[in-house]
């Protein structure tokens, strides 16, 4: 009972502190109120010096002494305010976030803009939770992008994790730091199992002998046609006439064979297997029939597709497997 109190004093003294602010969508501007600054190690050491200059001054009353000390501390208080200003009114905004699968790191991309004049220099930006931290300078009137990576572990949405800006420019005596928590966020696939069983088809040898693309046996070498899939791009024919040459594209044919329905249904799956095996085999059919380029139906729960191919097919399966029995987040 104690430590909960202690953490819940902790996380609001904190928030009072330090203004700490939870999923701020769209741009934000780091005013002057949520820049932070405190001294270094460097800073104190050299207070420690200004004073012994002082001391020795006063003691042995030389007037250069007094005017080095001041001198010097005058370059410390400049170099107090340029090390705040270097993160003062910086524009943040959260870019893309791509899907990854279980155990991948997760990729967010941040955008800093700088709308002054002032170029901006030895900008650390990392996840406060994190001991990665990757620098950035941004030009006065100009932006730039910083790429940060976090762990993932379970499907489902992982929120962005609090962001932590800082900066020692230019004379390092000073640490200047901000916070950021983007209302940006990644879906997590279900790891594909490995190995996994073969795919789950049905269906028998049709009478006029042509098969199902992908589960035929391989006809010859035909000149390429709007919407033969990629992955059928007979590339070592290509090679050896340069299209841009004059020659031209050819695909692999495939004839004959047996019409197959490939059925991904959530409820064919044993009874006995832990649900996360269950989500990791059905991603695993999923990328195999892509890969493949077998047309594939999906059933899970209430969501049911019909036999189709491409990204946007994948896409929406393997989100219901991410956020299945977790629908409430999608």
């Amino acid at each position: 009972m104690t430590s909960g109190l202690q953490a819940l004093y902790r996380k609001g003294r904190d928030r009072w502190l330090f203004q700490l602010r939870d999923n701020e969508a769209g741009e934000v501007t780091l005013t002057s109120r949520r820049v932070f600054i405190v001294p270094t190690r460097a800073g104190l050491a050299f207070t420690v010096l200004l004073l012994i200059m002082l001391i020795g001054a006063l003691n042995y009353n030389l007037g250069l002494g007094f005017a080095l000390t001041f001198f010097t501390g005058a370059c410390a208080v400049a170099d107090m305010v340029l090390t705040a200003r270097n993160l003062a009114l910086l524009t943040l905004s959260p870019g893309r976030a791509p899907p990854v699968f279980a155990g991948e790191e997760a990729q967010f991309e941040l955008h800093l803009a700088n709308r002054t004049r002032l170029d901006r220099y030895a900008i650390w930006l990392g996840f406060q939770a994190h001991g990665t931290h990757q620098a950035t300078d941004v030009a006065a009137g100009g932006a730039s992008a910083v790429l940060l990576s976090a762990p993932t572990r379970e499907r489902g949405w992982l929120e962005a994790p609090r962001i932590q800006l800082t900066t020692r420019f230019p004379l390092g005596l000073f640490k200047a730091w901000s916070y950021w928590r983007p209302a940006l966020r990644v879906l997590v696939y279900p790891a594909p199992e490995t190995p996994a069983p073969p795919l789950p088809s049905r269906g028998a040898a049709s009478e006029d002998g042509h098969g199902t693309v992908g589960l035929d046996n391989f006809a010859g070498i035909r000149s390429y046609q709007p919407g033969d899939p990629m992955r059928h791009l007979a590339w070592r024919q290509i090679a050896r006439h340069d299209p841009a040459l004059g020659g031209q594209l050819v695909t692999k044919h495939f004839e004959g064979g047996a019409v197959a329905e490939l059925l991904l249904d959530f409820a064919d799956l044993p009874p006995w297997l832990d649900l996360e095996l269950k989500l990791s085999r059905m991603t695993q059919w999923v990328l195999q029939a892509e890969q493949r380029a077998l047309p594939y139906a999906f059933r899970l729960a209430q969501h049911a597709y019909g036999p189709a191919l491409g990204d946007a097919h994948r896409a929406a399966c393997l989100r219901a497997l991410a956020l299945f029995g977790r629908e409430g987040g999608a």
